[in-house]
């Protein structure tokens, strides 16, 4: 047995030792015949050596299935193996689904504080956090993307202050949405927003001072960020009533469909399903909120950036069916435009979905011609 360092590594090595992250959890095990894919996965999880047998000659060895989070299997499977059915229920007389929407947003909010110290220990309590997001999902029809922000200003000081607690559960919704518009069944559904609730769990490990920087980070700051990825997947990876589906979106919702995202740069096809859809809902939400270092974006310019962003990098489809289904959620809201002016949106042009027609004091503008202008925000119903 001998210890190299992973440069030095070669195809159809064999692990003499079981490899485990740093966070305690096992990579890939002990007799592991090493294929180029595991070289990459054990480069992407920062291992700087191994254990090799370098008694046997490995190549003609079988691989033992390994318990990496990108297996072959988990690629080529666009749905779930364990299905929300074979997830035992919550009893559902013990959810309020009657209490107010944004009520039931605060009561999530309170919730994950407490989560995200716990997740520091690797521990999740999965249950309580489905049974919370019940009433939010049970009254989906009143959740309106575009508007995050009246949620936020309901609850405690505090916890408003919060961007990653509130951006989770924002996420968690919209991607439920997506997965709603995909055609996802009602059983997928609670995994699904799990997904979008977990994604960046991992954050927890990263040093608070650099996540609130607001200068630009450095080549290392922006590294450790990146491994949060990482982290998130090892506090997931033991979690119960969670399928495979959730841990992998907190692994890859920064990969991208041409393999330029991180931590695995891996393709389209290797791509869970739910981490496509937490990725849209993950970069519309991160844009469209207030940070202490930048203002939030218009919701409809960051649309439009992110038809731009479905060539090539976000799944062309979901990007689609998530700005049509959105857009058309807002007939009849009140929006301010560019220029300073209030309107109500009395018309959703299907080929221009992000420029509607806005009435103003009388007057229709047609925000397709006027190119000029745009919505600002959205102010309300």
């Amino acid at each position: 047995m001998s210890m190299l360092p992973i440069a030095q590594v070669k195809l159809g090595d064999c692990l003499s030792k079981d490899v485990s992250s740093e966070l305690g959890g096992i990579i890939m095990p002990k007799g592991r015949v090493l294929t180029e894919r595991d070289i990459e996965v054990l480069d992407a999880f920062m291992i700087k050596h191994v254990h090799i047998n370098s008694k046997k000659k490995m190549e003609s060895a079988k691989p033992t299935p390994a318990k990496s989070p990108i297996s072959k299997e988990q690629q080529s499977k666009p749905r779930e193996q364990l299905s929300e059915s074979d997830v035992p229920e919550l009893d559902t007389k013990a959810t309020n689904s009657d209490q107010p929407f944004h009520v039931a947003w605060a009561e999530l909010a309170k919730l994950m504080t407490q989560v995200l110290n716990m997740a520091r220990a690797n521990q999740v309590p999965t249950m309580e956090m489905r049974k919370l997001l019940r009433p939010l999902i049970d009254q989906i029809k009143e959740y309106k993307p575009l508007a995050v922000q009246m949620y936020i200003r309901e609850v405690d000081q505090e916890l408003a202050t919060n961007f990653l607690i509130h951006k989770s559960i924002a996420v968690a919704l919209t991607t439920y949405l997506i997965g709603h518009w995909s055609g996802y069944s009602e059983k997928e559904g609670m995994q699904i927003a799990l997904a979008g609730l977990l994604h960046d769990i991992g954050k927890v490990k990263v040093d608070e001072d650099v996540l609130r920087k607001k200068e630009s980070l450095t080549e290392v700051e922006q590294t450790e960020v990146r491994r949060h990825t990482l982290y998130g997947y090892e506090i997931l990876r033991t979690a119960n009533m969670i399928t495979e589906g959730v841990k992998l979106a907190a692994l890859q919702h920064h990969e991208r469909l041409d393999g330029s995202g991180y931590p695995l740069r891996i393709l389209s096809d290797q791509i869970h399903p739910y981490a496509k859809m937490v990725a849209i809902a993950d970069m519309f939400h991160a844009m469209t909120q207030n940070r202490s270092y930048r203002k939030a974006a218009s919701p409809y310019v960051v649309l439009e950036q992110l038809h731009r962003q479905a060539f090539g990098k976000l799944d062309p489809q979901m990007v689609q069916v998530f700005i049509q289904k959105l857009t058309l959620l807002t007939q009849g809201t009140f929006v301010v435009l560019s220029d300073g002016r209030t309107g109500e949106i009395v018309f959703i042009d299907s080929i221009y979905p992000t420029r509607p027609w806005i009435s103003v004091e009388g007057t229709i503008i047609q925000l397709a011609e006027e190119r000029h202008l745009h919505i600002e925000k959205v102010v309300s119903d």
